[in-house]
């Protein structure tokens, strides 16, 4: 199935401003209770948003650099890809969804964290979005994008920001 470019970025804006006003809410609580864990071996929300930074710090670069290099211009419809769909639609938020397990080497648990975490993910929320918008002139199918996970695979520019924001939204809930 086809999508339009501008319905999809459209909707990718709106998720990634109700994850930029979560985060400006939550980091008006105390530390105390940011640091609070629901469960023995659950993630605060400091420890969520650190990792969620930890792929922040990967991605967002990596997206700015496809985007500026991007030899290919926007088209008006998408198609995406068998693997960026499935990790999208593994990350999206829907009722009753299962825990995933992370990479040890983006898992925040046990460290020291302040608002100092919340403050980076808004940061990144808004360069988010700005690329969301300079991505309206290139193609979302062809600009492709290295994944955290493995060198070797890449994803198309339009799942790539499907899985960075439903990932996002995920967490935040």
């Amino acid at each position: 199935m086809q999508t339009k470019s501008a319905g999809l970025i459209s909707d990718l804006m709106q998720r990634n401003e109700a994850n930029l006003e979560a985060a400006l809410d939550l980091n008006k609580r105390p530390v105390k209770d940011l640091n609070h864990r629901p469960a023995p071996g659950a993630w605060s929300s400091l420890e969520c948003f650190e990792h969620l930074n930890f792929y922040g710090n990967y991605y967002i670069p990596e997206i700015e650099r496809q985007i500026a290099s991007s030899p290919y211009p926007a088209e008006e419809f998408f198609k995406s890809g068998f693997l960026g769909g499935y990790f999208a639609k593994s990350m999206l938020p829907k009722e009753g969804f299962k825990k995933m397990k992370t990479l040890k080497s983006s898992n925040p648990i046990g460290k020291d964290l302040g608002k100092e975490v919340i403050e980076r993910f808004v940061l990144d929320q808004q360069i988010l979005l700005e690329l969301l918008k300079k991505s309206k002139k290139v193609s979302l199918s062809r600009t492709k994008t290295g994944i955290s996970i493995s060198q070797f695979l890449r994803l198309r520019l339009r799942d790539t920001f499907r899985v960075v924001i439903y990932h996002n939204q995920r967490h935040l809930l």
